[in-house]
């Protein structure tokens, strides 16, 4: 396959010289470059050097793939690497691969580029599909896929998982009719609810900071400290008469938790979940956020609190914290509560936190092998007032 040069909305595309390497080198230095793709580590300058001159020139002459260098149409600049990283013929289905020089983000190179190597890539090489994947969690790489056309479709086991990232990722897919021109609309901007949370869940999870009446409490993302008394609590029998917690708990169900459902959620960005500590990072409870896949505006909450902390007002200064929280930075317009009816402890924390109890729902919950009644409740920006 014959290397070509792409001129679209500003950048020229065009293939790799011997002359990038140093740019290529010094871009490939990024924390989020070396976190998210498969670029050695560490980046020297021969691996710049073998991919400009080797690697790039291979995959176009075997026509295994078309990498480009991503410039400035007018000054030449390197800012982004966006090609296709693989081309299967047999499918006539290629995988759209990039990443953008720290200088050039926030100016939406990398959704320029992928939109015109997808153009290209339709028109010239009559490719009937492209994909796109990156691992769980890479908020960004996500975004500039979605403001490019593609459907993100699920979730898949990756086969080059990064050593120190998870081994899930997301998969999309573009076919021709949906790939818009280049003057067209872009959609998922910037003051859209999809960049908002991007950017949030982009990010490590914060933490959060709540007053009870007699200590400052600290929400933090759960850990390896958190697994005994997250053993201790969820052995308790009030917990195991009013939750769904494996029963008997052991400390594996413990270790699940953390990694694959506290970890996890806010990889996906669906969700945050917290220990509750006081000032001396002792651990008081668990409280969770979970966004609803049915509608991205509401949340639902999830606590419990460890034995010797009950009563004493943590759990809804903590919840009250973590909703405003979501109201202010996620941008939720309800979040609800439920618990088994009869669960009077849970009702009391929700309603101090200002949840208002808006009714019974018949079996409502699955609980221990048999339909339960819940209770519900609903919590409103203004409710916090």
């Amino acid at each position: 396959m014959e290397p070509v040069e792409i001129v679209e909305d500003g950048l020229l595309l065009r293939p790799w010289r011997p002359e990038d390497a140093d740019a290529v080198y010094r871009a490939c230095q990024d924390r989020d470059i070396q976190r998210w793709t498969t670029v050695p580590r560490p980046y020297l300058p021969e691996h710049a050097l073998g991919f400009v001159t080797g690697v790039s020139a291979r995959a176009w002459a075997e026509g295994t793939g078309a990498p480009f260098a991503v410039c400035d149409e007018r000054t030449g600049e390197l800012l982004a690497s966006c090609g296709l990283v693989s081309i299967d013929r047999a499918l006539d289905s290629a995988e759209v691969g990039y990443w953008t020089a720290p200088s050039a983000r926030g100016r939406g190179v990398a959704v320029r580029a992928t939109r015109a190597v997808a153009r290209w890539a339709f028109d010239t090489l009559k490719l009937r599909r492209l994909t796109w994947q990156a691992e769980i969690g890479n908020h960004a790489s996500r975004l500039v896929a979605l403001r490019a056309g593609f459907r993100v479709e699920g979730e898949l086991r990756l086969a080059h998982p990064s050593v120190d990232g998870r081994p899930e990722g997301w998969l999309g897919s573009l076919l021709p009719a949906e790939l818009a021109a280049p003057d067209g609309p872009t959609p998922y901007g910037p003051d859209t609810l999809a960049a908002r949370r991007a950017a949030v869940f982009g990010r490590p999870q914060p933490v959060l900071f709540a007053t009870a009446v007699d200590t400052e409490l600290r929400l933090r993302p759960l850990d390896d400290r958190d697994l005994d008394p997250i053993v201790a609590t969820c052995r308790d029998e009030q917990t195991v008469r009013w939750t769904s917690v494996p029963h008997p708990y052991q400390r594996a169900d413990a270790e699940g938790f953390v990694r694959d459902f506290a970890a996890a959620a806010w990889a996906r960005g669906s969700g945050a979940y917290y220990a509750v500590a006081d000032a001396d990072d002792r651990y008081l409870g668990s409280l969770d956020l979970r966004i609803s896949p049915a509608d991205p505006l509401v949340a639902d909450v999830g606590f419990m609190t460890a034995p010797p902390a009950r009563g004493r007002g943590y759990l809804p200064a903590a919840l009250t914290a973590l909703c405003a929280w979501g109201f202010t930075t996620l941008g939720l317009a309800r979040v609800e509560w439920r618990a088994n009816v009869g669960n009077t402890a849970s009702r009391r924390a929700a309603e101090k936190a200002g949840f208002v109890f808006e009714g019974t729902t018949r079996g409502g919950l699955q609980h221990r092998g048999e339909r339960v009644d819940v209770w519900v409740a609903g919590l409103l920006p203004e409710d916090l007032a």
